[in-house]
């Protein structure tokens, strides 16, 4: 009798062919037990999948067995240093590409320079707000395509949310009612928070180029978006600068 051939092992039952989650991975490699725990309790609220490392050994072990989308590494750790791990996952090219954010408390700014030439995407210093490192980590993964489902087709800017899904906008847990017009005006500045823009370019990208309107327009719709967004004692989000235009951003005190 003719020896059977191998039957072939179906693409679905092969361990490397597992599907892998569809929620972005965080890695946080923190020995202090309380942080990581709180790290990792914030995370997981946002939506992210994930995993914690105690040392620098165990970092690099877990990079090749969980494929993080990032890792938050701490400079301190036993065995291996946060600088060295750093240093091994950029000269490995399976995982050089790996978005890194270091998160330590070193402060000075030689420290930061040496984590981001060693390859670091970005740097925090101890103490820092839960909410400006996740807002971190969220533009890291943004840029990649990355980001949680609960996240995606959303955007945030402090306390102001809007869900390009439902066309809701909140701000600190309120909802604001806006027209199309100020929504598209909100929405276009969300995704360049900060940067000035002329009544110009405003018009062209929130209007259309093809739109003919007067560019004092802009003016209105601003109020109005002012309106909305902004109750009596809370920071106005919409900055004005003269002779340049408007901003989504903070006056400073």
């Amino acid at each position: 009798m003719l020896p059977q051939p191998a039957r072939a092992e179906s693409p679905e039952r092969r361990p490397e062919a597992r599907a892998r989650p569809l929620e972005p991975r965080i890695l946080v490699v923190e020995d202090e037990a309380p942080l990581a725990t709180m790290l990792r309790y914030n995370l997981e609220k946002q939506g992210y999948v994930v995993e914690e490392a105690a040392d620098g050994e165990e970092a690099l072990l877990k990079i090749t067995e969980f494929e993080p989308d990032l890792v938050l590494l701490d400079w301190m750790l036993p065995s291996l240093s946060g600088l060295e791990v750093c240093r091994q996952v950029r000269r490995n090219p399976a995982t050089q590409d790996l978005p890194i954010v270091m998160v330590t408390a070193r402060a000075e700014d030689q420290d930061s320079i040496r984590a981001l030439n060693l390859g670091a995407d970005d740097y925090v210093t101890k103490p820092f707000s839960v909410e400006a490192l996740l807002a971190r980590i969220r533009a890291i993964l943004r840029r990649r395509g990355r980001l949680p489902a609960a996240e995606r087709g959303r955007r945030q800017f402090q306390d102001i949310v809007l869900d390009l899904m439902t066309r809701r906008v909140q701000r600190g847990g309120r909802t604001i009612h806006l027209g199309p017009t100020e929504f598209r005006l909100l929405d276009f500045f969300m995704q360049h928070p900060h940067r000035v823009f002329s009544r110009e370019e405003l018009l062209d990208a929130v209007w259309g180029a093809d739109i003919h309107v007067e560019p004092r327009t802009v003016d209105v719709h601003i109020r109005r978006l002012r309106r909305a967004l902004n109750l009596p004692g809370e920071a106005d989000v919409i900055r004005t600068v003269r002779s340049a235009g408007y901003a989504l951003d903070v006056e400073e005190s």
